[in-house]
């Protein structure tokens, strides 16, 4: 009879200790908690500047349309671009010296620039230069990425032809956290200007929101780290089969020793 209670208080134990190792708290997965007591009217971002390996469409306009036209490069398909691959493919790639290669003014060096730097730079140089009156120049990066890894469910790099995606847009890509991701602990790891940054996230907290990682720059990469439990049941204690196994062992030979 003692041993049919030891038995059953044994596997209570076991169960109640599975349920500790399955519960989420709800602090654990709600974002921004505390929105209502932060004044997020103010947005902080940072302007991104160029990296190798960037792709940029440049266009220039002028008040004489054929007087701009050598300052344009031509699509090897004509006038018809119905693809982004297409586009990139007639873009500027900037090298490995942070130079891209532009039309009769040659060589330009976009190193530290921003897109704004970049299109005034050119404004300037076409204007005193005596190229064209009053020239428009806009650019525009075309291979824009950001890689998110760990505790989401479509993990993966993705590309965007937006200026800006917000965090909560770049998570979106990867089709949002798992359960078991640490809403309390999303790395940003960043490069600016030949340095990498890295940064650590409270998702739960609303104050990201007006810091300068409340926008994603190209490039970025997220992580999103297990929380405890998916910690806990990757390794021997919250193993559910090893936990089922040790007990079946420890009956057993409990079993063997009362007869």
């Amino acid at each position: 009879m003692k041993l049919i209670n030891f038995t059953k208080f044994t596997l209570k134990s076991i169960l109640f200790f599975l349920m500790l190792q399955s519960c989420v708290s709800k602090k654990q997965v709600l974002y921004v908690q505390d929105i209502n007591s932060k004044d997020i009217s103010e947005v902080s971002s940072s302007e991104y500047s160029f990296q190798e390996n960037d792709i940029l469409k440049i266009d220039v306009t002028s008040l004489e349309i054929k007087a701009s036209i050598p300052y344009n490069k031509v699509s090897s398909q004509g006038n018809v671009m119905n693809s982004l691959d297409l586009i990139q493919l007639n873009g500027y790639l900037v090298s490995k010296s942070k130079t891209i290669n532009f039309p009769v003014l040659g060589e330009i060096s976009v190193d530290g620039k921003t897109i704004t730097d970049l299109e005034n730079d050119l404004k300037q140089r076409l204007k005193t230069g005596g190229h064209l009156i009053n020239p428009n120049v806009t650019v525009r990066l075309l291979n824009s990425k950001v890689t998110i890894l760990g505790e989401v469910k479509n993990p993966g790099t993705f590309t965007f032809t937006e200026k800006n995606i917000s965090l909560l847009q770049a998570l979106g890509l990867a089709s949002d956290l798992t359960i078991d991701g640490d809403r309390r602990d999303v790395i940003i790891i960043r490069e600016t200007n030949g340095q990498r940054t890295t940064t650590r996230i409270d998702l739960t907290n609303a104050s990201w929101l007006i810091s300068p990682y409340q926008n994603i720059q190209p490039n970025d990469v997220i992580i999103v780290n297990p929380n405890t439990k998916k910690i806990k049941s990757a390794g021997l204690a919250g193993n559910i089969s090893t936990v089922l196994s040790i007990a079946s062992t420890i009956l057993s030979t409990i079993i063997l020793i009362s007869r």
